[in-house]
């Protein structure tokens, strides 16, 4: 075959391709903003969409969760606990319990109380509300930190409350976070320890319980390791919770970021994840709940 030969056909080829369905997508699922439904709903149950509820903020959080129920979430985490009870009374779960916060981690042994305190507190709470996960992290590097002796101190502090864990049935998540974005304290964390996702898998595999996994949050993964895809084949027996957001900007699931989420999506229900996937992503669209309600729909697989 000729060069001139070889290119007609695999222009031919590609031609046929772009009307194929893809990765077992029956249709392409375009991400533009203009392709907003505003009275879309959930239509399949492939994986269980939930959100984190200090994104949409200042909306009150119950008006918030009867939007996310017409949507067809089905949970919803990271708000106040004191609203547990309302928010589960309209039928959605709690889809991950808050344990300690990302600065005040088990590498600085100063906080391995405080952590460990926490994490029991979220592990009952968790249990009592139904449900199965509570977030931990490794904290932030300090002066003066030994790596080595932070990684030990992560793993005993952990190990000191997996027992409390698995007779509780509940599962603790560790979060991986990019450190590369300075612009906003909540788009990225600069000086966080656990901020490579392999770095974090080798951990959860240090700990070697089915009761303790990755928080696999696309978003940070993109910043940080990239290849979102690969990994999380790579990383697959290990992730227990997933978290969406546009990269760059931490913005809505839109054609203005670079992560192709139909087909990471995809890519989970491969892996044969077909848990909670909470959209994380900070609403900057006139109307943030027709931004959730087009997430939903870019991720609905």
């Amino acid at each position: 075959m000729n060069r001139r030969s070889f290119f007609q056909s695999t222009a031919v080829l590609a031609a046929g391709a772009a009307f194929a369905p893809s990765n077992g997508l029956a249709a392409a699922v375009s991400i533009a903003k203009e392709a907003a439904d505003p009275a879309y709903k959930i239509k399949n149950s492939g994986i269980k969409h939930t959100l984190m509820g200090w994104c949409w903020k200042p909306m009150d959080t119950l008006v918030l969760a009867q939007y996310a129920k017409d949507i067809g979430l089905v949970g919803i985490e990271g708000i106040d606990r004191k609203y547990y009870p309302d928010v589960m009374k309209l039928g959605l779960g709690i889809s991950l319990v808050s344990g300690h916060g990302f600065s005040n981690g088990p590498c600085n042994p100063k906080f391995r109380d405080e952590v460990i305190a926490k994490l029991t507190e979220g592990i009952n709470v968790a249990a009592d509300v139904g449900a199965k996960k509570v977030i931990t992290f490794t904290g932030m590097k300090f002066e003066g930190m030994d790596r080595d002796q932070a990684i030990k101190d992560c793993l005993d502090t952990w190990k000191a409350v997996l027992p409390h864990a698995e007779k509780k049935g509940i599962t603790l998540v560790l979060e991986h976070l990019n450190s590369r974005d300075s612009s906003h304290p909540m788009k990225g964390h600069p000086g966080y320890f656990g901020d490579d996702v392999d770095f974090c898998v080798d951990l959860i595999k240090q700990i070697g319980s089915p009761n303790f996994k990755l928080l696999f949050d696309i978003y940070h993964v993109s910043i940080m390791n990239g290849d979102v895809i690969r990994r999380m084949r790579l990383h697959k027996e290990y992730i227990g919770h997933l978290h969406t957001a546009g990269n760059p900007g931490r913005c809505e699931l839109d054609e203005h970021q670079e992560i192709n989420y139909p087909a990471v999506m995809q890519a989970a229900l491969e892996i044969g994840y077909h848990d909670y996937v909470a959209h994380e992503f900070i609403p900057t669209w006139h109307d943030p709940i027709l931004a959730l309600r087009h997430a939903a729909m870019v991720c609905d697989v």
